[in-house]
């Protein structure tokens, strides 16, 4: 139903979107997600040489992981509130060049402090990608598709990343690694140029003009929403889940090369294959979520049920330290990976279930600082770690039980996950 304007007048609905164009949206918003993370694969696959230029080690790894991490969970503090008042239209044209300029920054570090300023840089500037993505599904698709869409993007940005531990060595070789960073930051201005074409004409309906129904509005970016306590339920979940996710993200490579000696095109096919297990279980789970939820099952079932399994296949990730065989490793990574996906995409998705779509940017990246925060924390600790000689195992425990942990805060904060008024809707993106 349209706003109510001053007069009594009620606008008539607009159209709906047609799918065509939801799905082209869509397709360029997973092309925005693999640029987000591509440069975090190029400075992970690409530590050796780097760390050779550079003369780091691993403690000087960890702790420039760390500065990436704490800048982005500073700026989310920001970005969401950012996002939420541009809107998915110019939030992500704003988003994709702001993020694109600093990974481009990275081939003209020549001091230590320059690295360390673009690292910065870019840690701040990504923040955007999250709350612009949960944003923008939010915004495309009908409440009951959303957990589909964002196990399917999660999906093609996973077989982006594949390709990845293949493409940039290759990359490097011919451009050497700062032309990587460089490449990676050309590719957001391709984005861009499609974006704007496919998004002409198009009115988002993502909640700027809604009226404020839960979380109420007290006229300040956050207050409102962190006097909520789903809010801080998806908070913690998002600090103990996404620390196991920034340590694999940022030591899986290392991982391979310390335990099993691990390079070149026998280091990438592992790490493809953690990808593709990471992309494949997304997509099943949000396969199976829209599934449920079409055949009747509750919100609170679906997700929390989805959550549990999850959080159950990550448990026994300290195992692997005992396989000798670097193949077998790299399945049952793939396996903890995919169960990574199944919590995450469910606790995003709780996000658009109790959030109105005018506060999930804010929700969202306040998620996300938290999550940052644990990622800046364990990469610190990890370089310390490892360092210090004690190996993989006291990693690998932590993330062992940090989804049980998380899942355990969702239950006793959330009760009973039951959708709002303003969250869901069965077409919310309506053409102009």
């Amino acid at each position: 139903m349209g706003t109510v304007q001053p007069g009594g007048h009620v606008p008539a609905a607009p159209s709906p979107l047609a799918p065509r164009l939801r799905w082209v949206l869509f397709g360029i918003l997973c092309l925005a997600g693999i640029s987000n993370a591509l440069d975090r694969q190029i400075i992970s696959l690409l530590k050796t040489e780097m760390s050779a230029d550079l003369g780091w080690n691993d403690a000087d790894y960890g702790r420039l992981a760390a500065y990436f991490q704490f800048a982005a969970a500073a700026a989310f503090l920001v970005t969401g509130w950012l996002v939420d008042k541009l809107g998915v239209k110019w939030g992500n044209v704003i988003g994709v060049a702001a993020w694109s300029i600093a990974a481009a920054a990275h081939g003209w570090a020549t001091a230590a402090w320059h690295f360390v300023a673009c690292r910065i840089g870019l840690g701040a500037t990504e923040a955007m990608g999250t709350p612009l993505t949960i944003k923008t599904v939010a915004a495309i698709f009908p409440a009951n598709e959303r957990s589909l869409a964002i196990g399917l993007q999660t999906l093609i940005a996973a077989v982006g990343l594949v390709s990845m531990p293949f493409l940039i060595p290759w990359m490097a070789g011919l451009v050497g690694w700062r032309g990587a960073f460089i490449v990676a930051g050309a590719s957001g201005i391709v984005i861009i140029a499609l974006w704007l074409l496919a998004t002409r004409g198009v009115r988002f309906d993502d909640g700027a003009e809604l009226p404020r129904i839960d979380f109420a509005d007290d006229g300040q970016p956050y207050g409102a929403i962190l006097a909520e306590r789903r809010t801080w339920a998806i908070a913690i979940a998002k600090l103990l889940s996404d620390a196991t996710w920034w340590l694999f993200l940022y030591w899986l490579p290392d991982f391979y090369r310390r335990e099993f000696g691990l390079s070149g095109s026998s280091l990438a096919a592992a790490m493809a294959i953690a990808y593709f297990g990471s992309g494949g279980g997304a997509f099943l789970w949000g396969w199976l979520s829209t599934r449920l939820l079409e055949r009747g099952w509750s919100v609170d079932k679906v997700r929390k049920r989805v959550m549990l399994i999850s959080a159950l296949i990550v448990t026994p990730v300290p195992l692997v330290l005992n396989v000798d065989s670097f193949v077998v490793v790299a399945f049952m990574m793939a396996i903890v990976l995919a169960g990574h996906q199944g919590f995450s995409l469910s606790l995003f998705s709780v996000i658009t279930d109790v959030v109105p779509r005018g506060k999930v940017g804010r929700v969202t990246a306040f998620g996300a600082f938290a999550g940052n925060l644990g990622g800046a924390a364990i990469a610190w600790i990890a370089g310390i770690v490892l360092t210090a000689g004690y190996g993989y195992l006291p990693l690998f425990l932590f993330a062992a039980s940090s989804y049980l942990l998380a899942f355990a805060c969702i239950s006793l904060l959330i009760p009973r996950i039951e959708r709002v008024e303003g969250a869901g809707g069965k077409s919310p993106l309506p053409l102009h």
